[in-house]
């Protein structure tokens, strides 16, 4: 079911955090700590996406090998710098296509998006909530998948000026209604801010004074990491986040 991680902080290599990290995505792309029975690896493909300069569009290195069998990336993520960056490997649901557009980071201008878990009774079950897309949007999907189809919903709020984090609450709490049992950790960032949901999955952050990282596992074995409780809301900039709870239209 993947596993994803977003950085902001003073610029470091996009190696440091996908592939030299003790627990880094590397790691995680083989031997997973925390899968929740979403499978064993994650080896379905990857991705990462970062800002060349300040003030620029997100760039993206995706593709469908796993991240370990990719040596163009190796070269490419060591000799890169960032103070942002999301990036995620891919563990396919069964019946949904291993090509490198179904790899997040997915990118419209400064956004990156990644979806870590499973929508339930794919696809009938989103049917009627995918219907209140522009057609353009859902023929341009980047791939006939779960994780595409909500970024494209998160996209549409982004484009009419929702706030992220109301955005992201309100495509997880209405495809939750739509498909129970669904996992729903999606992650967010236009490189100055990071917006992720936990939603029955694991979900991690760490914050330091001018850095905030957050990821499906902690990366490494510092004290400093705290777990996000399920079904909650992470907002977080350097130096400091918040968590909200997220609840669907019947909670109690």
């Amino acid at each position: 079911m993947c596993r994803h991680l977003a950085y902001l902080g003073p610029p470091v290599t996009v190696s440091s955090l996908v592939l030299e990290a003790p627990h880094g995505l590397l790691r995680q792309s083989y031997a997973p700590a925390d899968m929740r029975g979403g499978g064993t690896i994650n080896a379905d493909g990857f991705g990462a996406g970062w800002y060349p300069t300040a003030g620029a569009d997100a760039v993206r290195y995706r593709s469908a090998a796993p991240l370990w069998s990719d040596a163009s990336f190796a070269a490419t993520a060591g000799a890169t710098c960032s103070g942002a960056l999301l990036a995620a490997v891919r563990s396919a649901t069964v019946g949904m296509p291993v090509t490198d557009t179904a790899a997040a980071p997915f990118v419209h201008g400064r956004w990156l998006f990644s979806h870590n878990g499973v929508v339930r009774g794919w696809p009938q079950s989103v049917a009627p909530v995918a219907a209140g897309l522009p057609v353009t949007d859902l023929i341009t999907l980047d791939a006939p998948t779960d994780a595409a189809l909500l970024w494209a919903l998160v996209r549409h709020r982004l484009r009419e000026g929702a706030d992220p984090a109301d955005a992201l609450a309100a495509v997880v709490t209405e495809v939750a209604a739509a498909a129970p049992g669904s996992r729903l950790n999606l992650l967010l960032t236009d490189g100055s801010g990071i917006w992720a949901t936990a939603w029955d999955h694991a979900l991690s952050v760490r914050t330091t004074p001018d850095s905030v990282l957050v990821a499906s596992e902690p990366i490494d074995s510092l004290p400093t990491w705290n777990a996000v409780p399920d079904r909650h809301l992470v907002v977080a900039r350097p130096g400091h986040h918040r968590v909200e709870e997220l609840t669907t239209p019947g909670d109690s």
